[in-house]
């Protein structure tokens, strides 16, 4: 049915059209579509993939816009629940370039996306999908954690050759302590064949921040390849059989929050398409690269041919 299945949060960011001011003093915002898994969805969409996201928003009129955005952006919500009570989540940030983007979550107490239940879930969808892709926040709350396990236990029974990615995503202010991030991500590492996260996420999930160490402490926890972002020092990963490490790429940043989804969407079809792991590191940073000149997150999503333009400007 797809490529590709994301499970996690989305919401509407609400991003100053001003750089370098504080929010108490930005007058015009822009709204996008938001939410990482959500954002990763629609960066496989750009690159061809047959996408669909399990998430949830609210009965009001942005949730209306999640949904309407994401079929926009060629992405199936036929999973996007919508769940009277609590509001759609709002997140705003402020832009200081090149490398300050605070960003400020107005989730409320239980936010759609963390309400969904097993009984809401297509399990064989999500075990016949060729790639499964969950965040470490959706584990953060019940119901949504009961529900991540009921369909890890389906990809694990029934997709033993697909790609399971676990996005280490770990957000502090969603969780009630580090030490319970790192007890959710240590019990669902075994159910993952990829893990992705920066050097922070790392740190929470295996307590080893240097990269290749962390990489190895991974596969160790039963994936099969490790990713290791490290910010201005390009990407690491590590397999089994091989690793590889990528230099960043120079590019004038406007808002470098995105550049992740990007990364995540291109990495899926890396994995999909059965490159070598230093080909699909080079076009994943590249589609972070592009994102973070731009201002959105979904919106500016890249085509493969606008990576793979962007690859061919860069001296080799």
């Amino acid at each position: 049915m797809y490529d590709l299945i994301t499970f996690g949060r989305c919401g509407v960011d609400v991003y100053p059209l001003q750089t370098g001011v504080g929010l108490a003093d930005v007058e015009t915002f822009g709204k996008f579509l938001g939410g990482s898994p959500t954002n990763v969805a629609v960066a496989a969409a750009r690159h061809g993939l047959r996408s669909a996201v399990i998430t949830a928003v609210g009965a009001d009129p942005f949730g209306e816009y999640v949904r309407r955005a994401i079929r926009g952006f060629g992405v199936d919500d036929v999973f996007v629940h919508t769940i009277e009570g609590p509001a759609t989540p709002v997140t705003f940030c402020e832009i200081f370039p090149p490398d300050h983007f605070p960003i400020y979550f107005y989730r409320g107490e239980h936010p759609p996306d963390l309400r969904i239940d097993p009984s809401m879930l297509d399990l064989d969808a999500i075990a016949r999908t060729d790639l499964f892709w969950f965040s470490l926040t959706g584990l953060s709350k019940e119901p949504s954690a009961a529900a991540h396990q009921a369909a890890l236990a389906a990809r694990t029974a029934a997709s033993p050759g697909g790609w399971t990615v676990f996005d280490l995503d770990y957000r502090a202010n969603l969780w009630e302590s580090r030490e319970a991030a790192h007890e959710a991500a240590r019990l669902a590492l075994p159910h993952a064949t990829v893990a992705v996260g920066n050097l922070d996420e790392v740190e929470v999930a295996v307590g080893v921040r240097d990269p290749e160490a962390a990489a190895q402490a991974l596969l160790d926890a039963g994936v099969r390849v490790a990713i290791v972002k490290m910010g201005p020092e390009g990407v690491f990963a590590r397999t089994a059989e091989e690793s590889a490490r990528v230099e960043p790429m120079e590019v004038k940043v406007v808002n470098g929050i995105g550049a992740g989804d990007a990364f995540g969407g291109a990495l899926c079809l890396g994995l999909l398409r059965g490159w070598p792991l230093e080909r699909t590191l080079r076009f994943a940073n590249a589609a972070g690269a592009f994102v973070a000149t731009r201002l959105a997150c979904a919106d500016a999503m890249p085509t493969t041919v606008e990576v793979e333009d962007l690859l061919n400007e860069v001296p080799s």
